[in-house]
């Protein structure tokens, strides 16, 4: 699975991607991460050269009809995307999906993510920042829509973080254990290790009987009952 970021900061991946789980799949090509920075692609008059050699490259703009903030123009993003799409389309039997997240679409989640897995093999994410990005590079990329909950974050990159990981684990060969995957194990929202009794300011906290009964059956309707009560 390749992942493509489109971001202003792709240093803020560094420490989530070289360690324990996700830095292995990389280092054993399970998965492969690029980054791409809108600002390469920045011409015309946001590109300014100033006397003392620094260079400006200017990525966002005010909104039409006013409003707070500013917005991320079109075309740095879609040359961006346009880029990668230049070279993964040489190659055979590929699948891609560009997905720009937005807090009022579709909630992603674990069924989706393994939908993603099995169905793609190269995923482009749009990173956004400052109030959003011109709604024109949806329609012209025909992105996919998704959200990871009813809030807004400062910017696209903690959700692209959560999509890499959560697919990723849908891969074969990413996890130690593939039975670990969260869709295997999400009934099982209480878990429990080693001592039997916790012993916490004079009280014992014990393990659930039902779970030192080693009968398989009972732990799973112990589980599915706690999947029950949360939903």
């Amino acid at each position: 699975m390749n992942f493509y970021v489109v971001t202003l900061f792709p240093e803020m991946f560094d420490s989530y991607l070289k360690e324990s789980i996700l830095g292995r799949a990389i280092k054993d090509k399970k998965i492969n991460v690029v980054f791409i920075n809108p600002r390469e692609f920045v011409s015309g008059k946001y590109k300014k050269i100033w006397p003392d050699g620094n260079v400006s490259l200017q990525v966002d703009e005010r909104p039409y009809a006013g409003g707070p903030g500013m917005v991320m123009m079109a075309e740095p993003i879609i040359k961006a995307v346009e880029s990668i799409l230049k070279k993964i389309q040489k190659k055979k039997n590929i699948k891609i999906l560009t997905i720009n997240f937005i807090p009022s679409a579709e909630k992603f989640n674990t069924k989706i993510a393994k939908n993603i897995s099995k169905k793609y093999t190269d995923v482009i994410m749009i990173c956004g920042r400052y109030e959003g990005i011109d709604a024109r590079v949806d329609k012209i990329l025909k992105t996919k829509k998704y959200s990871i909950g009813d809030y807004v974050l400062t910017g696209g990159e903690i959700p692209a973080m959560v999509f890499i990981d959560s697919i990723s684990r849908q891969i074969e060969g990413v996890l130690g254990n593939f039975d670990s995957r969260e869709e295997e194990r999400a009934s099982s929202s209480e878990v429990y290790t080693r001592p039997e009794i916790l012993k916490y300011k004079g009280k014992n906290y014990k393990v659930p009987k039902v779970l030192l009964s080693g009968d398989h059956k009972k732990i799973d309707d112990w589980k599915m009952g706690l999947t029950k009560k949360k939903s």
